[in-house]
């Protein structure tokens, strides 16, 4: 299983937003993509902060609250720091970090560039785990 790379196995073209995006366009892309948050980047394309559905839950219920639509992705964001990885790394790395419960979306980074390639979910994970699994059992 330590053959096995995130690159395999990540979202090649997740959503992705910038700070100036309104958060009603922000939501309506995570509905559409059914994915639970993503990276927000900077003109360079290098990840600046996380945007997840409960930043967004949070900040609509507020601008309902006081009658408003103005929130940005850069009013709504995580801005510490993202944890990320790299493409090279193996997924069993990657699972257990994800078990004791970090990030559910982790961006995908060139380590070189420090731009975002894609991303990778404990869905992703989770099937890669299984397809290890699966494969294993076929050739018994």
């Amino acid at each position: 299983m330590q053959g096995m790379k995130i690159s395999d196995f990540m979202s090649r073209h997740p959503v992705a937003f910038t700070p100036n995006e309104s958060i009603e366009s922000a939501v309506e892309r995570l509905l559409q993509t059914q994915q639970r948050g993503g990276p927000v980047l900077d003109e360079h394309r290098k990840v600046i902060g996380f945007l997840s559905e409960q930043d967004c839950l949070a900040a609509m219920l507020r601008d309902t609250y006081h009658k408003e639509q103005t929130a940005t992705v850069s009013d709504c964001m995580y801005r510490g720091e993202v944890l990320c990885v790299g493409a090279d790394e193996a997924i069993a790395d990657l699972a257990q970090r994800m078990e004791i419960g970090k990030p559910k979306i982790y961006p995908v980074i060139d380590m070189d560039t420090k731009q975002l390639v894609g991303v990778i979910s404990r869905t992703d994970v989770l099937g890669a785990i299984d397809s290890y699994f699966q494969d294993s059992y076929r050739r018994r």
